[in-house]
This record gives structure tokens, sequence and C-alpha cells, in this order.
């Protein structure tokens, strides 16, 4: 029977084993990519295009149920979360050649998206007077579920020998474990119903000139931090470096720093951790690009510090300064992220077929933060000044 009352702890603590399900598929994604080429025979862009799913598979279902979540319920979404994932699971285990992976990756993507359409408009509407602090203290969990897989990829794959699948199957646990949490609880509406603001001023909101500016600056943002880590092996192939434990670095450091933003998101406005972050970000792949043997994990530090804040306060600061956008805005946000991966994957691998060393790659990769410098300067210049967000 399902609760009378909503349990915010509860529904947090769901919202997090979800979003490692999500983080862990990145994770086991970089350590399968080299066993499908060596292995199985595909090629560098036969594996962009079979993982691309991942991507613009979670960008459809954050396209599907971002404008209709209020009304048909956060609950009802993430059902649908648990279902693909569950099959994208099992299909990935009996995955052979590049279409059985594209068709299980896309299921993954699809429940991956589903995540984040529910639960970030779950977590604003749990939190409403302090949404970029606990988004932040949520995506925790991603870089968290990514060190957490990462660690498992290497004692099982590479220190046991144990078989891939294995691996794979391990995803089961939390993926049971998020859905026996929400199963009897009780959701609450989303902070627009609550609010009052009606279906039109939602979309209104999103045709913004400050929300099409946030969502162009989204598309590099999350190219920057996940095109880069889901390629991590290929980039980083001759660099005297393991790359299954620099993603584990990166993703721990990010972890570490989400998990303490209270401080930070009271002390600095979005805008300012935004261009702290795309400075970091191109310094440390200009750095990792040049790297080999113990310098690529320094290197890796600086790229870990750049990203860490940038996808969480990307929708604080839409969740902060344009609140009317509601869920649809969270989800327009994290669906052009995802997409944008989805097309910049096939074209590094391109680079890397045609010949260009992982490095070269890195330092294409670079100039998507050298722009960002650019924007969030300008940004900072109209936001970086007003009031500091205060902690509930």
């Amino acid at each position: 029977m399902e609760s009378n009352t909503i349990n915010a702890s509860k529904l947090f603590l769901m919202s997090r084993i979800a979003l490692i399900v999500t983080a862990m598929t990145f994770a086991l994604r970089a350590t399968i990519e080299p066993i499908f080429m060596h292995q199985y025979g595909l090629s560098a862009t036969d594996i962009g295009f079979a993982f691309g799913p991942a991507f613009y598979g979670f960008t459809i279902a954050m396209v599907i149920f971002g404008p209709i979540v209020d009304m048909w319920g956060m609950k009802n979404v993430l059902y649908i979360a648990f279902i693909t994932q569950l099959i994208g699971i099992t299909g990935t285990i009996f995955s052979t050649d590049m279409w059985s992976l594209f068709f299980s990756t896309l299921a993954i993507g699809i429940g991956n998206g589903s995540i984040e359409a529910a639960c970030n408009p779950l977590v604003a509407s749990l939190y409403p007077n302090n949404k970029t602090t606990m988004l932040n203290k949520f995506h925790v969990w991603f870089p968290g579920g990514i060190v957490i897989g990462s660690l498992l990829s290497y004692f099982i794959y590479d220190v046991l020998g144990l078989d891939w699948r294995i691996l794979v199957a391990l995803l089961y646990i939390p993926l049971v474990i998020y859905g026996v949490l929400m199963f009897n609880e009780k959701f609450p509406q989303t902070e627009r119903v609550t609010s009052g603001v009606s279906t039109g001023d939602m979309w209104k909101a999103i045709a913004k000139p400050i929300f099409l500016f946030m969502a162009f600056c989204m598309l590099l943002t999350a190219s920057t931090e996940l095109a880069t880590g889901q390629r991590i092996s290929s980039l980083l192939e001759g660099a005297n470096a393991v790359p299954i434990l620099v993603l584990g670095l990166t993703s721990g450091l990010m972890a570490l720093g989400r998990a303490f933003a209270g401080p930070i998101v009271h002390k600095y406005s979005t805008s300012g951790m935004l261009l702290f972050s795309a400075i970091f970000s191109f310094l440390g792949l200009i750095w990792l690009s040049y790297s080999s043997g113990v310098t690529v994990y320094f290197a890796a530090i600086i790229f870990a510090i750049g990203v860490t804040f940038f996808w969480p306060t990307m929708l604080g600061f839409v969740a902060e300064e344009i609140p009317e956008s509601g869920a649809l805005g969270l989800s327009v946000m994290g669906g052009l992220g995802m997409f944008s991966v989805s097309i910049v994957l096939p074209i590094m691998g391109v680079f890397m077929d045609t010949g260009s060393q992982g490095g070269e790659t890195l330092r294409y990769m670079a100039i998507l933060p050298a722009v960002l410098i650019l924007l969030f300067a300008v940004l900072y210049s109209k936001y970086g000044k007003k009031a500091k967000i205060q902690e509930a």
C-alpha cells in the first residue's frame, strides 16, 4: 500500500541510487569498449555509433517525459526507467556485435534519461528553497556511481580476470534497490504545479534568450565532461596510465566536490562557478593531451576540478533564474547535453580511426571549454554580482 505522506529523505535516497545505475553504465561502457574492439572486431567508429544511443536515447526520454512529467507523475516516469534499464542491462550481457550493443545501449539510454526527467524536478520539488545545493548533492552520485563502476571494473576484469558479463550483471543490484524503495512511496507534485505556473508560461520560459543561451552552453559543457570520460580508455591508450583508474580518480574528485557544494554555492554565484569550471576544464584537457605516466593523474585532477560543477550548476542556474520553465526546462537542458555527446562520440572515433592520437583528439576537445570561457565571462558580467544563493 502506498504511503499517505511524502518521505523526502527516502525519496532523495531512492533518487541517488537510481542515478548510481545511470552512472555505472558509463563506467562499464568505458571498460567494454576495448573488449568489443579486440574480441568482437568493432572499430572506434563502430563503438561511437553503438554507444551513441546512450546519449540520444537519454535525450529522447527527456524530450518525451519532460513536458508531461507534471501531468503524468514522476513515479510513472521512474517505472519506465526501471523497465528500460532492466531490458538494456540484460541485452548488453548477451551482445556480440554492433547492432545488439546498439539496441541494448538505446534501452539503457532511455532508462537513464527517464531517471533525470523524473528525479531533477523531484529534487527541486522536495527542496524548493535550496535547489542548487541539493541538485549538486543529488548529482554527487553520478561521479560517485562512476567511481563504483570503475573500481568494480578494475578488480573484477583487470585484477581477477572474470568475464565482463559478470561485471555488467552487477547493475541489477542498485536497479532492484531503487525499484523497491520507490514502489510504496507517495511522490509530490512538481514545483511548477504547486506554484501555479501555467503550461503556456512554462513553454514561453524556454524561449527566453537567457534560456536559449544556457541551452547552447549545455551542449559544450556536457560534451567536455561526458564525451571525454566515455572514451577515456582509447584517449589514453599508450599514455602509460591505467585509464579506468584515471576515470575513477576524476569521478571521485567530482563526487567529493559536489558533496560539499553547499558552502561553495553559498559563497559564489552560479555564473562564477561556471566560469571557474570552464577555465580549469580547458587547462586540464590541454595538460592531459601532453601527459604520460604519473603526470596523467595530475592533469586528470585539474580536469576533474573543472568539470565537477558543470552539470548540476547548469541545472541549478535554470532552476533558480528561470523557475517558471519547471520540469520541462530541466529536461530540455539535460536532453540537449546528452544529445551533444551522442554527436561528439562518433566524431572522436573518426579522428582516432583516421590517424589522430589520443593527445591530439584531447586538444580538439579543449576547444569546447575555450569557447565556454568566453560565454561564461559574458554570463558572469550580468549575473555574477547578484545576491548569493542562501542555504535553507
